[in-house]
């Protein structure tokens, strides 16, 4: 099957004004889209990424070998159908794949912010992501969709601007941060922080805090999946000739695995952004302010999806944002997939959730075109 090759496109604005108060003098935004945007501009889907994710969603950059992270999910026939939407995703601010975020060059003194980069929340990433929306020419998105942070910025899109979603799928999500998960995001960026290489944040032109990051992914890492798959993908086989003799070398497959994922993780991934959007995951909650308030006349449309062994946001706080929707009265499915995964499953799950998804979307979709293809 040829390859479907997509480009990372960039739109830059002035005078970005944070939730902080502070003004970024200029935002760049990196986005990729897929499918095409019909002539009512009005079947365009949001693709939110996850805490380390990017803007590359679906297909394959030029020369790569692995398509993009919900490659699965969005394209021909799948559940985010590119026959029927037009699907953008893009890079949160803050990030480090092409979105202005801590390595950006400081305006004011021609070298990266590093750590006098402003605090960036989700208000602040979904703010970027609509004036990107309003760039492409689009005045209401048919849905907004993402997992884990993507998810929050999901719930953010639905408190902050209501009117311009019709419907919306927040997925392994939750209504605000707890102590533990807040507590692991620390350790992890103290893992960051405790790295000499670090240099308060201001390590750019010299050697990174690679080691420290490595070790914050390892950890994290370790939250995505579930004891039972832990299990099944590293099955403990020791050689009972060697049992009472030991090293600190990686002597088990999940050692071997987790350092592996720590070290190609920081290839890709910059240590302030991991610091600054664990930071605004902490700080995400949207009960805080007036969610969905009868003021903003919201009518969305939600589907929400938690899975059974996830246990960094496990089913209850899904279920708890479905208590809040129908407090709000907005119209709800919610659905708990049975899964062994953890909370990777929002990445695995790829059946249960096309199935739900499609399903979601094909019925909305012919309320709002008739039944007849969005493109014509």
């Amino acid at each position: 099957m040829k390859k479907e090759i997509v480009e990372t496109k960039y739109y830059t604005f002035n005078n970005f004004s944070l939730t902080s108060g502070k003004v970024l003098q200029k935002v760049t935004v990196a986005y990729e889209t897929y499918g095409k945007l019909n002539e009512g501009k009005n079947n365009a889907v949001l693709i939110t990424h996850a805490f380390t994710g990017d803007a590359h969603c679906a297909g394959y950059h030029e020369g790569d070998e692995k398509p993009g992270w919900w490659h699965a999910m969005v394209g021909k026939g799948k559940a985010f159908d590119t026959d029927k939407y037009f699907v953008i995703a893009s890079n949160v601010l803050g990030g480090c794949a092409g979105t202005t975020g801590p390595e950006e060059i400081n305006p004011d003194t021609g070298v990266s912010y590093g750590t006098d980069f402003p605090a960036v929340t989700i208000s602040d990433m979904v703010k970027l992501q609509k004036k990107l929306v309003n760039f492409l020419g689009i005045t209401k998105l048919f849905c907004v969709a993402g997992g884990s942070m993507g998810g929050m910025q999901v719930l953010q899109w639905a408190m902050d601007y209501p009117e311009l979603i019709y419907c919306a799928v927040p997925i392994a999500a939750t209504l605000k941060s707890t102590p533990q998960q807040i507590a692991f995001n620390e350790v992890g960026r103290q893992a960051i922080m405790s790295d000499v290489r670090w240099s308060h944040g201001h390590y750019y032109g010299g050697d990174e805090p690679d080691r420290g990051l490595a070790v914050a992914r390892m950890l994290g890492h370790i939250t995505y999946m579930s004891d039972y798959s832990m299990q099944k993908k590293f099955p403990i086989e020791q050689d009972k000739e060697k049992k009472a003799e030991f090293n600190f070398n990686a002597d088990f497959e999940v050692e071997q695995y987790l350092r592996y994922r720590g070290s190609s993780f920081v290839k890709r991934f910059d240590a302030n952004s991991y610091l600054y959007l664990s930071k605004a995951i902490d700080h995400f909650d949207v009960q805080k302010d007036e969610f969905l308030s009868e003021e903003k006349n919201a009518d969305i449309k939600f589907l929400v999806i938690s899975f059974e062994s996830d246990w960094l946001y496990p089913p209850y706080q899904s279920e708890n944002i479905v208590k809040f929707l129908k407090m709000k009265n907005q119209e709800v499915t919610y659905c708990n997939i049975h899964s062994t995964y953890g909370h990777d499953a929002f990445l695995l799950e790829v059946k249960d959730e096309t199935h739900l998804i499609k399903n979601f979307l094909n019925k909305l979709h012919n309320e709002v075109f008739g039944g007849e293809k969005s493109e014509e």
